[in-house]
């Protein structure tokens, strides 16, 4: 149906492949006309040609490969966190466990009962004031304000959507976070994979990505998702290094796993740095459900993700802001949490024994999963384990770009913390049995 595209503009030729993509007339995977050749046939200059598929891949509707020629999008599926319906033990949904997280029934009752109608601050007062102290001193920059949406996803969407245009590149951890290759997918961004080692994101890896064109940066400073590293305060003097050149590109340093590390933090944004946000969700220790995120960032990026959460619109509901600052005030609640997360880390460590026992090496990392070694490919080890009656993750869902470094393909992702001594021990002799 390549034939039926007509146009005299750029915009004309974009908005008729447009109308055939949507109609079904071009089919995911379909290959487009070389520009020279769609230019002839339909009298323009090449230029105009080359404009109208630009604006297509910005939209996302087409990927460019070169000399592989321009071809129709498919959508992309990525691999989905949490509960999965099966009748298989479920070790690789990524979940805090529900007996760790405080009751909110005593801080609900006392929340409840002050309306809040239009017009009314965004933050509650009260929750920024709090989060104001407790975040400042994990920022080198001075000047920063709080932002509060609806979880971490909805704050990397609204983030990138705020700073980036559709086709701007984004460098991100591989294997990364689930969330945020998602967020960038469906946003019309380009992922850039940057490399991860026991101490984090790499420096050259992040050189590479931003001499690539990286407009933003999405980083997880502690306990990240999937391999459990953390920066080390030298690799974040390295970072910061490269950073530095870069004082415009947005840097989102996701601290999800926050109150329940027992690994300090360290920020990988310099002291000038321009466009950044620290994101600390309330998901892993107050539960999924909670469904907030607090966001200090510099003035001109609060600027623009503020203009998203005008109320009457998408602010978040001030009953959980409330909910939330009475948890996180108190001491019952935090010493339950600081218990949570020390819980966290023994089973991890005690998992990573048992498969020590069974002959597969692995250090236990930060977070609520353990990323495991395998000599087979993480797919076959995972659908051996799926006979034995385990569902975990395979590496290669968490990898952002196929090509190049295959580690993650030799690396599955187990949730094993709420598992009995007995179950981890059963669990880690079927990983070696599989190809562990």
């Amino acid at each position: 149906m390549t034939d039926s595209i007509e146009g005299a503009t750029a915009v004309e030729i974009a908005g008729s492949v447009r109308s055939l993509i949507e109609r079904g007339q071009l089919s995911p995977g379909e290959a487009l006309p070389p520009v020279r050749t769609l230019a002839d046939r339909l009298g323009v200059n090449r230029n105009t040609a080359t404009a109208a598929y630009r604006r297509l891949a910005e939209a996302g509707l087409v990927i460019a490969a070169g000399r592989g020629g321009t071809r129709v999008a498919a959508p992309e599926e990525v691999a989905r966190e949490g509960y999965s319906d099966t009748a298989l033990r479920d070790v690789g949904n990524g979940n805090p466990d529900p007996a760790l997280i405080p009751d909110l029934a005593g801080a609900l009752r006392a929340v409840v009962g002050r309306p809040v109608l239009y017009g009314a601050p965004v933050v509650d007062p009260d929750l920024e004031t709090w989060a104001l102290e407790a975040m400042a001193n994990d920022l080198a920059p001075s000047q920063i304000r709080v932002s509060v949406t609806s979880g971490a996803a909805d704050a990397l969407e609204r983030l990138l959507a705020g700073s980036l245009s559709r086709g701007d590149a984004v460098a991100i951890e591989d294997p990364g976070f689930l969330t945020g290759i998602h967020t960038i997918r469906v946003g019309g961004f380009t992922a850039i994979g940057v490399p991860v080692d026991d101490q984090g994101m790499t420096p050259d890896g992040l050189r590479r990505a931003l001499e690539q064109g990286a407009r933003a940066v999405i980083c997880t400073p502690r306990a990240q998702n999937p391999t459990g590293a953390s920066v080390s305060e030298e690799r974040a003097a390295q970072l910061r290094e490269v950073l530095a050149r870069h004082p415009y590109a947005l840097v989102v340093e996701d601290d999800h796993f926050s109150l329940l590390s027992a690994r300090p933090f360290r920020s990988i944004v310099p002291m000038t740095h321009r466009r950044f946000a620290l994101v600390r969700s309330v998901s892993k220790f107050l539960g999924p459900d909670m469904s907030l995120a607090l966001v200090a960032s510099d003035p001109h990026t609060a600027e623009r993700l503020g203009m998203r959460l005008r109320p009457g619109t998408a602010w978040v509901s001030h009953l959980l802001q409330r909910l939330s600052l009475s948890l996180l005030t108190d001491d019952a609640a935090r010493t339950q949490i600081a218990a949570a997360g020390e819980r966290y880390a023994s089973r991890n460590a005690a998992f990573c024994r048992s498969l020590a026992k069974n002959g597969v090496d692995c250090a236990p990392g930060d977070g609520l999963n353990v990323w495991v070694p395998v000599t087979a490919p993480a797919r076959s080890v995972s659908d051996r384990l799926k006979r034995r009656g385990w569902l975990v993750r395979a590496g290669d869902e968490f990898r952002v770009i196929s090509e190049g470094d295959d580690t993650a393909s030799r690396r599955i992702r187990v949730t094993a913390h709420a598992l009995t001594d007995a179950d981890q021990h059963a669990l880690a002799a079927d990983i070696a049995a599989a190809g562990g």
